[in-house]
């Protein structure tokens, strides 16, 4: 509640405005600050007690620093005796954040601690059991009425996952992002702990240290190593240069289908909506907006968004303002622009630079990404032309959504070319339209939400109407949206399709690894 001893831990931690958890003493001190239904309250109490995604009660007394431009609390009560007996000195809520300076992985050990954490922590609670183990906590949210599981972690892991039919052991190494590595032995996979973001040679350790500790919980040694096919993931550097074993690269958004269809249970040939941020791609761009067809075996690509450049790269996934500059090129031309903020505020220099990489292709990758679109759209809306934290862009974009006073969407429009290609350029257009009309952020965000769902849908009967396949499948990051991923599922339902989502294994890259291990392990059935 006290916003001075909030901002100094984000300073202190270099977190800028990523949301904190919160500690609540019990369900009734959850309902003070957040409003809760009966099974977020049953997510609450799970014994994993994991961090709960719950909308903000009106006038709760936590200060706005927690969660900065945020609609939802994650709210976790006491999984130790230590975390009752501080909850007994009558705190409101705690904020609860790791033991690490932001992107390293948590100090576990007392003199890993002391050295790390000198200018972070006041003092330090010393045991003389030792941590076995670093695992962050897990987070759950409530979504089309079950629970999904965003990072599975702590209380989850190493729970197995029963898979559909029994494979040779592989060792899947998962993604850049959000990093989780999987084993598999017989029929059950073992995911590990949320690695997070393999950015330093800290986070690389501890990567490696993850899969030597699966390696020996399981007594189980690898038949084949299962990599992303991105030439510049650190996890794909470290099983390209393991010797003797065989390797398996898998496309990212193959594995994410596998992924999903492993955690239902699913072998048979099933439709992937796979919206994301970044995976690399077949054919060398970078692939986000994805309708494959598939099984484990082996997969098409159906369908995607327009390809559209990312004027300097990876600069593009945290300045949203330079996607919004991308789109409308395409859908403008560059010497026509419309009048709008995004283009206006930005310095004449960096656009005039901006446009020329656009014009000649220099350090502007092209891309079918959803998730650089949802960017795009929140620059252009005034939502965020900058981000502190993957997603932040999409994450404030949806929750901006309000009812819209004269309901509509925007245009889908489809191209058929080896594929159904997903021109974006008439729903960008209609976007700006309502830009320069006054139309509010949060309708915007709503009838933009609405033609992704619709869009979503029209690409699927396509596939359904050529191929005879009716059952689909829903992953990538961008599927942590509650409003779009609900309003895709109602629409494909009612359309009579039937829908494979994600519940237990995140949609995002945290369970890229145990879709690597099932198309893996397929292939190796198959060599034999």
């Amino acid at each position: 509640t006290r916003t001075e001893g909030v901002e100094e831990l984000r300073g202190r931690k270099a977190r800028d405005e990523k949301p904190f958890a919160l500690m609540v003493a019990d369900l009734d001190a959850a309902r003070a600050i957040a409003e809760i239904d009966d099974q977020e309250a049953e997510l609450l109490q799970r014994v994993q007690r994991p961090i709960v995604l719950l909308k903000k009660r009106p006038g709760n007394p936590v200060c706005d620093a927690v969660a900065p431009r945020n609609g939802y609390f994650g709210v976790m009560l006491p999984g130790t005796p230590l975390h009752y007996l501080l909850l007994r000195a009558g705190f409101t809520a705690l904020v609860m954040t790791s033991g690490n300076l932001s992107d390293e992985p948590i100090a576990y050990g007392d003199e890993d601690a002391g050295n790390r954490l000198q200018g972070i922590a006041d003092g330090f609670l010393a045991h003389n059991r030792q941590v076995h183990i670093r695992t962050d906590d897990s987070i759950v949210r409530e979504m089309n009425g079950r629970p999904l599981v965003l990072r599975r972690s702590r209380g989850y892991v190493p729970r197995a996952v029963y898979l559909p039919e029994a494979y040779p052991p592989v060792l899947a190494v998962g993604a850049e992002l959000k990093n989780t590595v999987c084993l598999t032995q017989d029929d059950r996979a073992f995911l590990s702990h949320h690695i997070g973001d393999l950015k330093n040679a800290e986070t690389i350790q501890s990567f490696e240290g993850a899969i030597d500790h699966l390696k020996s919980i399981l007594e189980v040694e690898p038949a084949g190593v299962a990599y992303d096919l991105h030439p510049d993931y650190a996890s794909s550097r470290f099983a390209q240069e393991l010797k003797g074993i065989l390797l398996v690269g898998i496309q990212h958004h193959h594995a994410h289908l596998a992924s999903c269809m492993a955690e239902n249970g699913v072998t048979e040939p099933t439709i992937g909506v796979i919206f994301d941020g970044i995976g690399y791609g077949a054919d060398g761009h970078i692939w986000g907006g994805e309708f494959l067809l598939g099984d484990f075996s082996s997969y098409r690509r159906l369908g995607y968004l327009n390809y559209t450049p990312m004027p300097g790269g990876d600069a593009a996934t945290k300045e949203p303002g330079r996607m919004a500059l991308a789109y409308l090129v395409q859908a403008y031309g560059a010497n026509r622009l419309p009048d709008i903020p995004v283009v206006n505020d930005m310095a004449e220099d960096t656009r005039r630079l901006l446009l020329q990489m656009i014009d000649k292709g220099l350090n502007s990758p092209l891309t079918s990404s959803c998730g650089r679109l949802f960017d795009a759209v929140a620059a252009m809306a005034g939502v965020r032309t900058q981000v502190n934290y993957e997603g932040q862009a999409a994450l404030e974009l949806e929750q901006t959504i309000v009812d819209d006073p004269n309901p509509q969407t925007y245009s889908v429009f489809l191209e058929f070319d080896e594929g159904w290609i997903w021109n974006t350029r008439p729903l960008i257009r209609d976007v700006v339209d309502d830009v320069l009309a006054g139309i509010p952020a949060g309708v915007i965000s709503r009838r933009f939400h609405l033609a992704m769902a619709e869009g979503v849908l029209q690409v699927c009967q396509r596939i359904r109407e050529a191929e005879g396949v009716d059952r689909v499948a829903l992953s990538g990051g961008v599927f942590q949206n509650r409003f779009l991923t609900e309003a895709v599922a109602d629409r494909l339902q009612q359309a009579g399709f039937d829908l494979l989502l994600h519940s237990e294994i995140p949609p995002n890259d945290g369970g890229l690894s145990l879709g690597q291990a099932v198309v893996a392990g397929c292939r190796l059935n198959r060599a034999d």
